[in-house]
């Protein structure tokens, strides 16, 4: 279990290290670019899957462990530790990116750019699409689980270009909060809290209905 923690704080860490560390220098050099931000999140996410992913399953995200404890393919214990170690290791990387380039661009914090209503039905159907796209491709009996980190990274990558000047897309409670605590940009982070959560209990439920679903047909 222990070796699942680390693999966990290390994939966090260095998920929102290069994330949100891309949004940090963009803002000082002008020089990475919305799309470049969108795929340093992408690529970053897709390195990591394939650098973590046969030791703890590569969650580096509350949002998508709370996923997995829906569909029961993880114990709430196991849950509960994930979380913490996801949380901790993205508090860690906005904790380094202060002391290198101190409180810029609220360190990468997530803010919506219009109405909060409008982020969080954003944040909730780009977090309900991820986790959708992760079981069907590192889930599902059927997937062919070698491409899944593409599949993954390319999905946050495109989420990120198209819905990252409007909410900052997130997807990730762990992305948005280290920041938000970090830099003290607090007023917003609920959303990417709660929206992200809900977003991938959704995909759980309707995931586990179109499995059963499809279970229930094929023995017919």
């Amino acid at each position: 279990m222990k070796r699942k923690w680390i693999a966990e704080f290390i994939g966090t860490y260095f998920l929102v290290f290069a994330g949100t560390g891309a949004v940090v220098i963009d803002e000082l050099t002008r020089s990475i670019t919305h799309v470049g931000i969108a795929l340093t999140f992408g690529m970053v996410v897709m390195a990591l899957i394939y650098a973590f992913g046969h030791v703890s399953g590569a969650h580096f995200n509350p949002a998508v462990t709370l996923g997995f404890l829906v569909n029961r393919d993880v114990s709430l214990r196991e849950a509960g530790w994930y979380v913490l170690v996801q949380i901790l290791g993205a508090m860690a990387a906005s904790g380094t990116l202060r002391i290198l380039f101190g409180n810029v661009a609220h360190l990468g914090a997530t803010l919506p750019r219009y109405s909060w209503q409008q982020s969080f039905v954003l944040e909730f159907i780009l977090t309900f699409t991820l986790m959708m796209v992760i079981f069907g491709s590192a889930v599902h009996g059927k997937a062919v689980k070698s491409f899944a980190g593409i599949a993954i990274g390319a999905t946050i990558g495109l989420e990120a270009m198209f819905a990252g000047p409007i909410s900052g897309a997130s997807m990730n409670p762990a992305r948005s909060l280290a920041p938000a605590v970090v830099s003290g940009t607090l007023d917003h982070v609920w959303i990417y809290v709660v929206a992200t959560s809900l977003g991938a209990i959704g995909a759980a439920l309707v995931y586990r209905l179109i499995h059963e679903g499809g279970s229930e047909d094929e023995g017919q």
